[in-house]
Formats: C-alpha cells, sequence, structure tokens
C-alpha cells in the first residue's frame, strides 16, 4: 500500500512540472492503473442493515464565492457519503445514502462564485446525488458528516476550494479509476479529521488557548450554579488535544486548571511566547433570557452594538472585582510602527475570526452578525491575532443545557479545529504568494 501510494505522490509531482498535454495523458493513464490496483481489493459500497434504514434528505443549500463554496445537507441521521469529480460539464457529484429525498427543489446557489449551479435528486433507490456545476476549477477542500445534537440536525458539510485544471482533469481520472475498481460506484468518502486538512508547515504556529476566568473569578453563572470558568476550561481542553493530535500546531493554555490569572497576565503569555494566535473562550450571561448563541469578536473600541459595550465592560471589571487593577494605558502618542503593527493584527484577528465562524455555521446556533467587535482588554496585543469566542450564554435556557453537553461541546470544538486550520491554511497561502 505504501508503494502505491508514493508512486501516485512521485507521479503527481512529475505531472506538476509538465507543461505538456502529453505528459498529462501518460500520467493520467499510469495513474488508472495504480488506483485500480489500490482499490481493487475493496469490498463494495459497504451496506447497512436495509436501505429503509438510511436516513431522509430533509434540506440541502449551497452558498459560493470566488474563493469557496460549501454545500450542507441536512439529513434525518448520519450516514455515509461519496465524492467524485466529474467532467463534460465541469462538476463535483456528492453521493449520500438516503431512504428518501423530502425536498422538491432545493433554494438558489446563495452568491456567484465557483459554483454556478446544483441539482439534487435520487440517482437510484438508496442513493441521493447531489451535484454542484463549476464555474471554474475546484477541489474539495474537507468534507465532514455532524451528528444530530440540540436544535441542529445531522449534517454533510463540503467545502469546496479553487484548483488548477490540471488538479481538476486528474481528480476526475482518479475518481473514475476509484470507481471502476468500486462496481462502478465511488468508493466511501472518510469525514475530515478537525484541524488537519492544512499542508504541513515547516515550523508548527503556536496557538494560545485561554480559558476565560479561573481560581476567585468564576465569570458567568448559570441558575443551576454552574460557572463559565469550568465551561471554557472543559472546551479549552479538549481544543487543545485536537489541534496537538493533528500534528500542525503547538497549544499553550493559559490556565490548565483553576486557576486565576489577570487579564494583563493572558495577554502577556500570548506576547512572550509570540503566539501566532490567541484565542480566548468565554460563556457570558445577559439580563435578556432570549439572547443566545456563539460569536467571535475581535478588538475595537467602538462595541458593535449596546450589548457588546455591556459584555466588554464587564469583563475588563473582573481584574477590579478580583482585587486587581487594569494597567494604564500606553500614552496618547504611539510610535507610528506600533500603530501599523495594530493595523495589521486587526487585519489578522478579522480573518481568524471569519475562518472560524465560517466553521462554527453549519455546526451550532450563532448570533445574528456573528463576527462582531468590542473593547475587550484580553484583545488588546497589538503584535498577536487575538479573537474572543463567546460559545454561548449562561442566562439562556437552551445554551445552557447546550454547554453542559459532551456531544455539543465535541461538535463546537471540532468547528474551531477546523476554523483554526482554515485561518493557518489561508495565512499560508498569502505567505507563499509571490509579493
Amino acid at each position: 500500500m505504501d508503494v502505491v501510494q508514493g508512486s501516485i505522490v512521485a507521479l503527481l509531482k512529475s505531472a506538476g512540472s509538465d507543461g505538456h498535454s502529453g505528459g498529462f495523458t501518460n500520467v493520467a493513464s499510469v495513474l488508472l492503473v495504480l488506483i485500480l490496483s489500490l482499490f481493487a481489493a475493496l469490498p463494495a459500497y459497504a451496506q447497512l442493515e436495509s436501505i429503509e434504514d438510511y436516513p431522509d434528505v430533509i434540506d440541502a443549500r449551497v452558498t459560493s464565492t470566488a474563493d469557496r463554496a460549501r454545500l450542507i445537507i441536512d439529513l434525518s441521521g448520519p450516514t455515509e457519503f461519496a465524492i467524485a469529480s466529474l467532467d463534460g460539464p465541469n462538476r463535483i457529484a456528492i453521493d449520500v445514502k438516503a431512504f428518501d429525498l423530502k425536498i422538491l427543489a432545493p433554494a438558489d446557489v446563495a452568491g456567484k462564485g465557483i459554483v454556478s449551479s446544483y441539482s439534487i435528486e435520487m440517482a437510484e433507490k438508496g442513493r441521493a446525488r447531489t451535484s454542484l456545476t463549476l464555474s471554474a476549477p475546484a477541489q474539495v477542500q474537507q468534507a465532514y458528516i455532524l451528528d444530530a445534537v440540540a436544535d441542529q440536525p445531522a449534517r454533510l458539510v463540503v467545502d469546496i476550494i479553487p484548483a488548477t485544471q490540471q488538479e481538476f482533469e486528474m481528480k476526475v481520472a482518479a475518481d473514475l479509476a476509484a470507481s471502476i475498481a468500486n462496481q462502478g460506484a465511488p468508493p466511501p468518502t472518510q469525514s475530515t479529521n478537525p484541524g488537519t486538512h492544512i499542508e504541513a508547515a515547516t515550523t508548527r504556529p503556536l496557538v494560545v488557548i485561554d480559558p476565560g476566568h479561573g481560581g476567585v473569578d468564576n465569570g458567568a453563572s448559570a441558575p443551576n450554579g454552574v460557572h463559565e470558568k469550568d465551561i471554557t476550561l472543559a472546551f479549552a481542553l479538549q481544543l487543545q488535544k485536537i489541534l496537538i493530535d493533528s500534528g500542525r500546531f503547538d497549544v499553550a493554555l493559559t490556565r490548565e486548571d483553576d486557576t486565576y490569572l489577570t487579564l494583563n497576565e493572558r495577554v502577556d503569555l500570548a506576547r512572550a511566547n509570540k503566539a501566532d494566535l490567541f484565542l480566548s473562550l468565554h460563556a457570558d450571561s445577559f439580563q435578556e433570557p432570549d439572547i443566545r448563541g456563539a460569536s467571535v469578536y475581535t478588538r475595537d473600541e467602538n462595541a458593535t452594538d449596546v450589548l457588546d459595550k455591556v459584555l466588554a465592560d464587564g469583563e475588563n471589571r473582573y481584574d477590579i472585582v478580583a482585587g486587581f487593577a487594569v494597567p494604564q494605558a500606553t500614552p496618547a502618542v504611539m510610535d507610528i510602527l506600533v500603530d501599523l503593527m495594530r493595523r495589521e493584527m486587526r487585519k489578522s484577528s478579522f480573518l481568524a475570526a471569519e475562518a472560524i465562524i465560517h466553521q462554527l455555521e453549519p455546526s451550532v446556533a450563532l448570533r445574528r452578525f456573528p463576527v462582531r467587535q468590542a473593547d475587550f482588554f484580553v484583545l488588546q496585543a497589538p503584535d498577536v491575532p487575538s479573537i474572543l469566542v463567546e460559545l454561548g450564554f449562561l442566562s439562556n435556557a437552551s445554551d445552557i443545557a447546550n454547554l453542559q453537553k459532551s456531544d455539543w461541546r465535541d461538535r463546537v470544538v471540532d468547528a474551531l479545529a477546523r476554523g483554526v486550520a482554515d485561518y493557518f491554511d489561508q495565512t499560508q497561502k498569502t505567505a507563499a504568494a509571490p509579493q
């Protein structure tokens, strides 16, 4: 198996250096033979107990921009899926094991970009096929099944990103070979593990995770006595493990137990260790119990709305409540280079916030306008991209229940890991692009 995989990698590299169509044809031919041998021993598409046990497809939607597209399929339960690239015209087909299709006509593609249109139909008994018609060559970045949890159904999420024409053609050839070897159907696709879809960098980025509050500072508290400090620590420890297990990141926590740290100490830890991303986790409360959902904040002296200002002021006052004073602000006249640095960090922080929201969106309920700004002191580092994730509200009954469920935490943490990977994927591409 390793020999075959090594041969395929070598062929892919040689194809990338050959600008002639004849060179690609030869590579594709050999690739076809290799993949046929790779999949010849595989069993046919694994069967569940019966088709009647397959879940129904209950909804589907596609969003698209020039840089990415996303397909979300809502399901009545988890299932297996398979993905194949097709040409004439260029398409990406996504098959799911399904009993029935509960939607008559899916909504149009939201936005304009690499996916121009799509259709969904029962290709045969027990198999629903979604076909994405491409306006430009594209490839699957990641695909994964989400189990149902709380008020969110089971879902298949497929993210699409641009590809070169040669990359697309080679994927078409590879998928055709795999389908032939699997008795005419594409073999099942494995879900992408959180945090693993980016290419390995020469050095691993350092992510500093900050579980909000701790020690004498409980943070917000739910009516049942659950404290914010305990929730944030549980999420942080689990996120740290997933990111480290991915092999892509170095990860440190500002606290690993019920310890009190000032806001300034949290920021200093990120700065002193030259963190590549600072991610602070919180679960706040508000006097209006109907407000719920996750959101991500970047720092701005002008809060997005009154609620954001109240939350930020509350966080910044915790030091004072606990007997510690926030250090005085720096002098009004700042060095120009520091100002430029702050601008660059705010830009990077916004990209990180967008990446994480993009991954949270199919997983959990979000606040309206989930990428927000507020003057949180913990986000004030001038040289570290910093974001604050509000996991939910301990003043809302639904959020309280979710925050204490292990399956809901699993779903959120996986999404956060994918968002972190997505952000560093973008920064790597930007760094590698010609200036």
